[in-house]
């Protein structure tokens, strides 16, 4: 899972942000949202107060809250509370605060570029693109990979509808990916010497190539079974990466090359 740390700024007071490439949305620190609409000198002693009397009264907004770490003014990481933008605006509602309305219209533009790009997919590809022609990724496995986007994409929305959910989705990504490229996500990740680095973004272009086939099948299927329990939803992405696994090991006896490759974007797929 990606995720890129980067600071808004709402009338010139910082909030801390997150953008998570894997669930494509933002997430934002709730002490830095609660700092900035009651003005609190302890926006952590406000939070913790107001979390305590929402959990009582069952909202959801609070218990579906997680944590990531953020870089604090120390300049060190520390796990805080955090909420995507359609769980902070439903909290926002919860704190009496003239700047409300006007934080809701700035979380908007925050989340305006996704907003778009639903009503215009095509900004989507555009915006890729610019961001992975600036870090150097030729146009060819652009290409590649702005439709393994596309694929993985319509699997997480396949795996919504059946109530897919949390830490559910990478433990499918990991069932799919054992099975096709006979290692866990994070075999793959050491294979290839990455750390946090996203491993679809150091995948060759037959790499990419095999792991799409594995999402399509494993959504094919999805959708073909109808499972109903996250168990059954394991057994179809375990087959749906045993498709991808067939192909692969065809192309191996046919061209005597490994298809799993140690290279990354660092060594080679950026000349």
């Amino acid at each position: 899972m990606t995720k890129l740390n980067a600071l808004k700024i709402f009338n010139d007071q910082q909030v801390r942000t997150i953008w998570d490439s894997e669930e494509e949305k933002w997430y934002v620190s709730v002490v830095d949202t609660v700092s900035v609409l009651t003005e609190s000198v302890d926006g952590r002693k406000y939070w913790n107060k107001l979390k305590q009397r929402l959990k009582e009264e069952g909202n959801e907004s609070v218990t579906n809250c997680h944590q990531l770490k953020m870089q604090s003014s120390d300049g060190k990481f520390y796990k805080t509370d955090v909420a995507d933008v359609e769980q902070l605006l439903r909290l926002v509602q919860s704190i009496p605060s003239p700047k409300a309305e006007p934080f809701k219209r700035w979380l908007a533009q925050v989340g305006a570029e996704r907003l778009d790009e639903v009503q215009d997919p095509e900004l989507t590809i555009d915006r890729a693109m610019e961001q992975y022609l600036r870090l150097g990724y030729s146009e060819n496995w652009i290409n590649q990979r702005l439709k393994s986007i596309e694929v993985r994409k319509e699997l997480t929305d396949e795996w919504r509808q059946r109530g897919i959910q949390g830490s559910q989705f990478a433990a499918l990504t990991d069932v799919i990916t054992q099975a096709w490229a006979g290692k866990t996500t994070k075999e793959y990740k050491q294979y290839k010497g990455l750390k946090k680095e996203s491993l679809r973004d150091n995948m060759t272009n037959t790499e990419l190539i095999f792991n799409m086939l594995a999402e399509i099948s494993t959504k094919d299927i999805s959708q073909a079974e109808d499972p109903e329990t996250f168990e059954e939803s394991i057994h179809v992405a375990r087959r749906g990466g045993n498709v991808a696994s067939v192909a692969r090991k065809e192309l191996e006896a046919q061209t005597g090359k490994k298809v799993i490759s140690p290279l990354n974007a660092k060594k080679t797929l950026k000349n």
